[in-house]
């Protein structure tokens, strides 16, 4: 059951399917640079800090995904990376396609952006994120129905595969500090190197 779940092969989707006993359901978790394209039942959740994650749905098909990327883009074969947005988009959808959606059906929920440390907010690493995911929808001619996006808080969320359903929970009080050591390691390596380039529910 677990694996039947997992539309797209790995290192590329996935890696980790669980049963949430809060709310009932197989959840897939999704890190960043990982994505999950399916048409069967399953919750897909991620926590984001700066990074951005679409949520694309087709209502006709079923078949819905999302993503969890790090930055719009990369330069030469360095772009070929599911760290990236303009990478991350392209390969979810082509995976959608594949599973029977079609372009005009799709609808978009995007959520993440966020400036959860200081240096991240004077590089605009979110505000650049949230920006691009906006920009290639609106390119792509897929409509955004709900969004999330920017702000101080890292978010998490879940995308509801059955309906399309979306829920955000921001994080006002981590209980680790996972998601702003994970941005204090990008920030470092863009420093190093610049590269170019309460509960809310979304239905």
């Amino acid at each position: 059951m677990i694996e039947s779940a997992i539309s797209a092969p790995r290192p590329k989707a996935v890696n980790d399917l669980y049963f949430d006993t809060s709310i009932g359901h197989w959840v897939a978790k999704l890190l960043p640079g990982e994505y999950l394209a399916s048409a069967r039942e399953v919750v897909i959740a991620t926590v984001l800090g700066s990074c951005v994650a679409a949520c694309l749905y087709d209502r006709a098909s079923g078949v819905f995904g999302m993503n969890h990327f790090m930055l719009p883009r990369g330069n030469g074969e360095a772009s070929k990376s599911m760290r990236y947005g303009a990478y991350a988009m392209e390969v979810l959808l082509n995976e959608m396609f594949k599973l029977g959606a079609r372009r005009e059906r799709l609808e978009a929920k995007v959520t993440g952006g966020a400036a959860v440390l200081p240096d991240m907010k004077s590089l605009n690493v979110g505000e650049r994120n949230a920006a691009f995911v906006v920009d290639y929808l609106n390119t792509e001619g897929i409509p955004i129905i709900a969004s999330d996006l920017e702000g101080q808080y890292a978010r998490k969320i879940y995308l509801y595969g059955a309906s399309g359903r979306v829920r955000v929970r921001q994080l006002r009080a981590l209980k680790n500090d996972t998601v702003s050591r994970r941005d204090a390691e990008y920030l470092a390596r863009l420093q190093q190197a610049p590269v170019a380039g309460e509960v809310s529910l979304f239905r």
